[in-house]
């Protein structure tokens, strides 16, 4: 392994996570009501939710999953970023004022806000579910990456832990505390990320000339699940032999051996100029069951590191197919276009008081979001030639990168615990939009069941265990994956399902509630069963051949959403003389 757990590491873990629990615990006396529990009572401060914003977008995918694939492909993550943060400019100029003037507690309130329908209530409510869903597969995989470093725990066991401690801060106390430990990681996330950042920036660059880093590496795992590493085996059971750290730097400008420290410009001109190892990864399966991963250098330059294209899920910018090219501009479709259809991400409007409230904390949201997109660029490019990469986990890249400076034990301890509260805050997020759904839509509104808000809140806390539960089991499914790229995933779905419902709504008067509904489900069952049905998900999920995928391209986006636009026209000039109530 390679970072063992140490006691520094374990105490500095369960002191973040005994404060999340304590502010949990803290703020459980304003979750009384169901407006309180779901809503944090209308009365956070716009500043507090402009930073609970970041918190809540600045998920695993964004800390651990981006700067891991910058470190392993270079300019292809940084796109990610740019695509997550130009997503905003949607939320703050389409939805942030009209959907806090048309809601109280759900994405459903508000696209039902002039209808009273119950086919808009089912399918709000089930579209919030399966986003929800979706986006939680990669928080919990992201946590049981972090687990195993930390504590030494197997990924499973990591994700178990995020989920009973994410079920406890929900029903503990809701959107209240929720948000307050939003804030809390979100203010850590990004002062430790600039702290890196300067490290990254005082260390500089420098060759390292050692034969164990530009030499093939292998990892054989037997039939019976224990590890071979480089041909020799380690530890008794599965999980114990790792290969040696990578991410070195192969030739600097100038023939030098170092560069010292540099200027933010002068550290990208110097990659640009130097040759920096990368790595790629070939598995062979035996008929014996024996699975032989090589892992394999190559010396790269610079000026292909910091141009796009190296990502698999990007050969289409550089390539020649159609099919690898539609697949990229529906990747980036979908990242623009799914942040202002995030469940999570819309209840927080119902947090502020206000119209102008919910305008000021998502500029807030934007200048945090920004800000720490622009440093993953310098975090992503220091753990490529840090020296400390995981070559079998992306996931890890930020964490061991901190571990890289000096004895780095304190920082590396400090940062995988921001993450894991990361992955806290954002998972909470996720389920209490989802016990939202269940109980305020689900129940309340499309059954008729007439609840006290002590009967809401109980159902509430109910449905947060259940849903807690089946993320739990969603993680272990998928560990082997990277989480920014299954945040891509959910991204398509919001998109597909959500978007074109609350834009048509918003600015076309001739919506129905008919075609709000038609184009809920048809987005939601097409980005679903396109991307179950994708050449990554047979590979990396279904273990099947990706060449025997049905669809073209992995990435649905860019069929699915035009197609809940045409949908909802279509429909709703079909049903425009039909009346509008339920």
């Amino acid at each position: 392994m390679i970072h063992q757990p140490s006691v520094l590491s374990v105490a500095v873990f369960g002191l973040f996570v005994a404060l999340t629990l304590g502010m949990s615990f803290y703020f459980a006396r304003r979750s009384r009501s169901a407006q309180g529990y779901f809503a944090a009572g209308g009365n956070i401060h716009w500043f507090v939710n402009g930073v609970a914003f970041a918190g809540d977008y600045l998920s695993a995918a964004s800390f651990l999953g981006i700067c891991g694939m910058i470190a392993f492909y270079g300019y292809d993550g940084f796109l990610y970023s740019i695509g997550y943060l130009a997503g905003w400019i949607v939320a703050l100029f389409v939805v942030a004022e009209p959907l806090k003037r048309m809601g109280r507690y759900t994405f459903a309130d508000a696209l039902d806000s002039r209808f009273h329908s119950r086919g808009i209530k089912l399918s709000a409510a089930i579209s919030t579910l399966v986003v929800s869903v979706f986006y939680l597969i990669p928080q919990m995989v992201g946590a049981g990456a972090l687990i195993k470093p930390l504590l030494g725990f197997p990924h499973a066991v990591g994700v178990l832990l995020v989920g009973a401690t994410v079920i406890v801060i929900v029903v503990t106390a809701g959107m209240v505390s929720t948000t307050y430990v939003q804030f809390f990681k979100g203010s850590l996330l990004i002062l430790f990320t600039f702290l890196m950042t300067v490290l990254i920036l005082r260390r500089g660059l420098h060759v390292d000339d050692s034969t164990a880093s530009t030499t093939p590496q292998t990892l054989t795992l037997l039939p019976n699940g224990q590890r071979i590493a480089n041909g020799l085996p380690q530890g008794l059971g599965p999980g114990q032999a790792d290969l040696r750290p990578v991410g070195t730097v192969h030739r600097l400008p100038g023939g030098v051996q170092s560069t010292g420290p540099l200027g933010p410009l002068e550290f990208l001109a110097a990659i640009r100029e130097s040759e920096v190892v990368l790595w790629t990864a070939k598995t062979v399966k035996s008929d014996d069951g024996q699975s032989t991963t090589t892992y394999t250098p190559r010396p790269t330059p610079g000026t292909d590191i910091l141009r796009p294209g190296n990502l698999p899920a990007f050969r289409g910018i550089r390539g020649d197919r159609l099919s690898d090219k539609l697949n990229f501009v529906s990747l980036m479709l979908a990242l623009f276009c799914g942040t202002a259809s995030l469940p999570h991400i819309l209840i927080r409007y119902y947090t502020v008081k206000d119209q102008s409230a919910a305008r000021k904390s998502t500029v807030v949201g934007i200048a945090s979001i920004g800000g720490f997109y622009f440093l993953t660029l310098y975090l992503g490019l220091g753990a490529m030639t840090s020296g400390a990469l995981d070559v079998t986990n992306s996931n890890m890249a930020a964490p061991l990168l901190a571990k890289s400076f000096g004895d780095g034990e304190l920082l590396f301890a400090i940062i995988s615990a921001i993450a894991f509260t990361t992955v806290l805050g954002t998972v909470s997020g996720l389920i209490v939009a989802s016990a939202g759904a269940v109980v305020h839509d689900l129940l309340g509104s499309l059954l008729g069941k007439r609840m006290s808000d002590h009967e809401k809140i109980r159902s509430a806390k109910i449905a947060s265990i259940v849903v807690g539960v089946i993320a739990m089991g969603l993680g272990i499914a998928f560990q082997r994956m990277n989480v920014n790229y299954l945040v891509g995933w959910a991204f398509s779905v919001a998109a597909s399902a959500n978007l074109p419902a609350l834009v048509m709504l918003l600015f076309w008067p001739g919506t129905t509630r008919q075609g709000i509904t038609a184009a809920i489900v048809v987005g939601m069952v097409s980005s679903l069963s396109w991307i179950l049905l994708s050449a990554d998900t047979f590979a990396e999920v279904y273990g099947l051949d990706p060449a025997s995928s049905p669809v073209p391209f992995s990435q649905p986006g860019i069929v699915t959403i035009p197609l809940g636009f045409l949908v909802l026209v279509a429909v709703s000039l079909w049903t425009k003389s039909a009346p509008q109530a339920t």
